[in-house]
């Protein structure tokens, strides 16, 4: 667990310090989440950021609690930090805002996507309440009961559509996840004839207002901006990682069906660094195809896995540049288009 470890737990020290003491703190925490990362990607590269389950990471459910209850105790920090009197200068507020955010919308968003995929009802709603924190409560739903279910076909929001810029798959995965993951969560509670003030909506909604009420009474009206602004940024953080694994590839039609999802519906990414920061979230073609295996067990076999140009979030910036994105993608989805139809034929 040694990489995950310090990936991960580095900057919740680094983002502590930013918060309470200012100074040089939240610059350091910024270029740790950017580019510190990137160097670590181009020096550990090879064999070492290519390994698989067998012998690089034993299980990390005890990392993956301590993250969730670290993000917990970070919101307010943030909240305090960036809107609140916490003394720190408008530069160190802006540095800290952009610090946060990244740890927010890569790591914490990773972490608490690895708990909702849990069997155990209470890293599940660690899970949740931590998406909660970052007013992107619905993910809990939409995520496992949409998303995994209808990947790569038209069916689901969180799939990019070739020739798609970011910029219109924001709104569009953001209201058709929330509108999803409702219909999802309803149609469940109907067949199982649960009551509707058990509906976890309520809890999703209930909870933003009350932590946007917190965030007033702990920093004032500035809280609540804060807390809006980071967790906004977070949630952009989240759904261009979306749009990247899964931008252009679509599932193949058998018998008028989508097939069931493959190894070849996802991009993934072998950076070591990056990977052990977002706990192995790059890794994703077999995440889909094994969502209730943990993250140190995922593997990557680049045979048969489409690999992206860059790392995970190199890519993510790239996304923000439209024509940049597509330039670096055509190329790629081209090969698979035309190794998809030689499959085709051959079968």
């Amino acid at each position: 667990m040694i990489w995950f470890t310090i990936a991960t737990l580095t900057p919740v020290a680094l983002l502590t310090a930013a918060a309470l003491a200012g100074g040089i703190w939240p610059l350091a925490a910024l270029l740790y989440l950017t580019g510190f990362t990137y160097a670590m990607d181009r020096l550990v590269r090879g064999a070492a950021a290519r390994r698989g389950a067998g012998g690089e990471f034993p299980a990390g459910d005890a990392l993956s609690v301590t993250l969730g209850l670290a993000h917990l105790a970070l919101v307010p920090l943030a909240v305090w930090a960036i809107g609140g009197p916490s003394g720190l200068s408008p530069a160190a507020r802006v540095l800290a805002f952009f610090a946060f955010g990244l740890f927010f919308g890569q790591v914490s968003n990773a972490n608490a996507h690895e708990l909702i995929h849990r069997a155990a009802r209470w890293p599940r709603r660690l899970g949740t309440l931590v998406y909660i924190t970052l007013l992107f409560g619905h993910h809990a739903s939409a995520h496992p009961l949409v998303h995994h279910v209808h990947v790569a076909t038209p069916r689901d929001p969180n799939s990019a559509r070739k020739g798609e810029s970011f910029y219109r798959f924001w709104p569009r995965a953001w209201i058709g996840s929330f509108r999803e993951g409702l219909r999802a969560e309803t149609a469940r509670r109907a067949r199982a004839g649960r009551p509707l003030w058990t509906h976890p909506y309520i809890g999703y909604v209930g909870g933003a207002l009350a932590l946007l009420a917190g965030s007033v009474w702990l920093a004032g009206p500035g809280g609540a901006a804060a807390l809006v602004g980071v967790a906004v940024y977070a949630q952009m953080q989240l759904l261009v990682s979306d749009y990247v694994q899964h931008y252009g590839l679509s599932r193949p039609q058998t018998a008028g069906r989508p097939a069931p999802v493959g190894p070849g519906d996802s991009w993934n990414s072998p950076h070591m660094w990056s990977s052990a920061l977002m706990l192995n979230a790059p890794r994703h073609s077999d995440h889909h195809l094994h969502p209730a295996r943990r993250y140190p067990s995922l593997t990557l076999d680049t045979a048969s896995m489409p690999i992206l140009p860059r790392s995970l979030p190199v890519m993510g910036a790239v996304a923000l540049v439209p024509p940049l994105f597509h330039r670096m993608m055509a190329p790629r989805l081209a090969v698979l288009s035309r190794s998809r139809q030689t499959a085709g034929r051959a079968s």
